[in-house]
């Protein structure tokens, strides 16, 4: 299966980096399955399958043709934001802003907590600490990561990372987690990195706030 993985990156055009992050992984774990010292997790296997639309038994066992249809490469295009040389990515502080949907709603009279400078990153909205450990190891409590704001859920690219709101009775519940197609209608799959975390399908309706995670930053403790 692991060389079949370079054969769809490489019938789609795409490089290392590019088709890792459709993944939602790093260059490094794409290299490791493409070489054989990593396999590929039924995520990864579902975005290739549901999202790009690979063939499942041309997938596992090379029988039939390597794409059920022809790829949706035009959405994978649209996605690729161009690199701003240098911004200024304001942090907030979620407890400070009572939350995700007063943060968007009213981001531009809320005062930061501080700037993040990077070079070369596309155009975010903001940053936010984040709590929790459905993302980890990729993310951990504590890490930051810098968004862009949806304005419609329909805009939507399946299998990406996404800092989410979620009307949990009545309370908002604010996570990141990647987000997939459900095969019940209204709804969505809300899948964690972390294996411990079960996958977890949400209605749509529920969804107060998205924004697509573009970058994040680790934090690392010094004792």
């Amino acid at each position: 299966m692991n060389e079949r993985v370079k054969s769809i990156r490489k019938q789609l055009g795409m490089t290392q980096e590019q088709l890792a992050q459709r993944l939602g992984i790093g260059k490094a774990a794409l290299s490791m399955i493409e070489t054989g010292k990593a396999g590929l997790s039924t995520r990864n296997r579902n975005i290739l399958v549901q999202d790009l639309n690979v063939n499942p038994e041309w997938l596992e066992e090379g029988r039939g043709p390597m794409f059920n249809a022809e790829p949706d490469l035009q959405a994978f295009m649209h996605r690729t934001d161009a690199s701003l040389p240098m911004q200024s990515v304001p942090l907030y502080s979620i407890e400070g802003t009572a939350g995700l949907v007063p943060l968007f709603t009213r981001q531009e009279e809320l005062k930061p907590i501080n700037y993040i400078h990077i070079p070369n990153l596309p155009k975010c909205d903001g940053a936010i600490y984040i709590v929790g450990d459905s993302m980890y190891p990729l993310l951990k409590s504590g890490d930051i990561v810098l968004y862009k704001q949806l304005q419609h859920l329909e805009d939507i690219f399946w299998g990406d990372m996404y800092l989410l709101s979620i009307d949990l009775d009545g309370e908002e519940y604010v996570t990141v987690k990647y987000i997939q197609k459900s095969e019940r209608e209204g709804y969505v799959r809300l899948v964690s990195q972390n294996p411990h975390h079960a996958d977890k399908e949400v209605a749509v309706s529920r969804i107060r706030a998205c924004a697509l995670v573009k970058a994040s930053i680790r934090m690392n403790s010094l004792r």
